[in-house]
């Protein structure tokens, strides 16, 4: 049977940019910040020691420099990475930004280009 044009496929998942944000959320143990290790559009990858499980729905304070105060963003933990995976994954979570209204997806965007403007090709 031919896939129908009506057939749900996964979304392509966005350029990444390896780049180190600091981004505070609220863990089980209490309000965390670390540091989220690459960044696009879509979402982030935050680098700790302890991932929330995933699908948890999370509020992130990122801190994306040039800002005068931190972006609030929601999000979805997508994937976990457990401490001891190997090289050259590290420990933590995969979020995937949720009901980011235009504002906020635009000022992400714009900051993601521009760094990827600025920093030199692998």
């Amino acid at each position: 049977m031919a896939d129908s044009p009506n057939t749900s496929t996964p979304h392509p998942r966005a350029p990444r940019l390896e780049y180190e944000l600091p981004v505070a959320y609220r863990s089980v143990a209490g309000f965390v910040t670390d540091w989220a290790v690459n960044l696009s559009k879509g979402g982030l990858y935050i680098n700790t020691d302890k991932p929330l499980s995933v699908d948890t729905v999370v509020r992130l304070l990122v801190t994306l420099p040039g800002a005068h105060f931190p972006v609030e963003l929601k999000g979805r933990v997508t994937r976990t990475n457990a401490v001891g995976v190997p090289a050259p994954q590290s420990p933590g979570m995969a979020v995937e930004f949720l009901d980011v209204d235009e504002d906020k997806r635009s000022r992400i965007e714009e900051f993601v280009e521009r760094l990827r403007s600025e920093l030199p090709p692998e």
